[in-house]
């Protein structure tokens, strides 16, 4: 019987340094790298979503970066379709497909630890959930489904609308199926990036500031006027859609700073909610470089 297929993921919390791990570790083992990154994904989306550059990626190749308009909706079924492909193509190149991201859904999505509900859009509901507000669609589904609303980003109404709507089709949004084929195809091997809540914010802190320095307020406004409206902005991601309030003069400079460094921190403990449930998951601290790497040898 032939070993099976290894697939390592890297994973962790926004600012947390898992990119540039994931490129040291696809360098020692001739691997590539899969994001796995709800908003990196979508084209012209940069500096908000912290993406890797070409000269980060330190010749390694990257995927699933730049695949689609940001007017149109990706999905967790979508990311795994295309993800499921990718790991195929890296493998019968002989290379090791390292998954790389902080959207631990999409992540479980394509290892097979959970269940993508296939409910079709409901327009009339949505146009309906539309008029509310991000804290009423919030307060909606923590009625209908508790567990969900734990893990989901409370300040992103597409996805509240969506759980929302798989949640009035088929009672709940459905957390886990019996491990399928994933656990029998592959050898799985889960990295993840701890950093202390300080470190974190201060690393969160100084990430803003520099996203600011590079243009971030430029890219939103060529974004805007490639027709990207400012609601499909505040939809993508807490990033976009602060900056276009401020660049709509509805919160002022000061506001917009202080709001991006509290909701990011937030998002970063949400994502860490999600990972922390997953005991498979072997933690280190950036800085554990070495250690990485010795455990991705045995492996």
């Amino acid at each position: 019987m032939s070993e099976k297929p290894k697939i390592i993921v890297v994973l962790g919390p926004t600012a947390s340094g898992k990119s540039d791990i994931a490129v040291k570790l696809a360098k020692k083992i001739n691997g590539e790298v899969i994001s796995a990154d709800s908003r990196q994904v979508y084209k012209g989306l940069n500096i908000g979503t912290g993406k890797i550059t070409k000269k980060e990626m330190l010749g390694v190749k990257h995927y699933l970066l730049d695949v689609v308009s940001p007017k149109k909706r990706f999905s967790a079924s979508d990311f795994k379709k295309l993800a499921e492909t990718e790991i195929q193509k890296i493998l019968n190149d002989k290379k090791v497909p390292v998954i790389c991201g902080g959207t631990g859904f999409y992540i479980d999505a394509v290892l097979g630890d959970k269940q993508i509900p296939e409910v079709p859009p409901n327009l009339k509901l949505r146009e309906k959930l539309e008029k509310k507000t991000t804290e009423e669609l919030f307060k909606i589904l923590r009625d209908l489904d508790p567990d969900r609303a734990k893990n989901i980003d409370a300040k992103n109404p597409r996805r509240l609308v969506r759980a929302i709507e798989i949640c009035e089709a088929i009672g709940k949004v459905p957390s886990h199926f019996a491990k399928a084929s994933r656990d029998k195809t592959y050898n799985v091997l889960k990295i993840g990036i701890k950093t202390e809540n300080e470190e974190l914010k201060e690393k969160i802190n100084k990430r803003i500031k520099k996203w600011f320095k590079q243009g971030l307020l430029k890219e939103v406004q060529n974004l805007h006027k490639k027709g990207l409206s400012w609601k499909r902005m505040a939809e993508i991601g807490l990033e976009y859609k602060i900056v276009s309030l401020f660049l709509q003069n509805k919160i002022s400079k000061i506001e917009m700073l202080q709001r991006m460094q509290t909701e990011t921190l937030q998002y970063a403990k949400r994502q860490n909610t999600w990972f922390k449930r997953d005991k498979k998951i072997n933690w280190f601290n950036p800085k554990e470089i070495t250690k990485i790497k010795k455990i991705t040898e045995k492996f």
